[in-house]
């Protein structure tokens, strides 16, 4: 009687075994392939200019099925880079503490580290900027994942 409690305790213990691993696999395969990043370059512009006269640009390049470059920034109507203006630093940092010298630069090195647009860290007085990165970058993934290379419009 013993030795078919045991036999019968061992075989569920196998079976289930068995189960939970082939699905531990199956599960970490499938997210690996759906991963993957058609190489590329792909551009997302806004069409307008905010209040304060800038317009979002964003380019990626995604190389071997991974995000290689993040340039995000903001241009003017003389196409000067937000990321450059001193002056528009000195405005910013006197009212937050920070500006788009300092943040601009982290945003698109996180997005390379980190190759997923909401693990992407805010950082303190640039939250509007975070979360129209967050957004954007996402759009820019989910066109390279599917190799859609046409320029993104943005009618802000």
């Amino acid at each position: 009687m013993k030795f078919k409690t045991g036999l019968k305790l061992a075989s569920v213990v196998f079976v289930s075994t068995f189960i939970l691993t082939a699905c531990g696999s199956e599960d970490t395969t499938s997210s690996t392939e759906s991963d993957k990043l058609e190489d590329g370059h792909y551009i997302l512009e806004e069409k307008n200019f905010d209040d304060n006269g800038w317009s979002v640009v964003f380019n990626m390049t995604t190389e071997g099925g991974k995000i290689t470059e993040s340039d995000y920034d903001y241009v003017n109507s003389d196409w000067d880079l937000k990321s450059k203006d001193a002056e528009y630093q000195k405005i910013m940092e006197e009212k937050v503490g920070t500006g788009p010298i300092e943040y601009i630069p982290v945003y698109n090195k996180a997005l390379v580290d980190k190759q997923d647009p909401s693990s992407v860290e805010v950082i303190s007085g640039a939250t509007h900027s975070h979360d129209l990165f967050v957004e954007y970058a996402q759009q820019l993934v989910d066109a390279a994942a599917e190799g859609k290379t046409e320029t993104i419009e943005i009618d802000n």
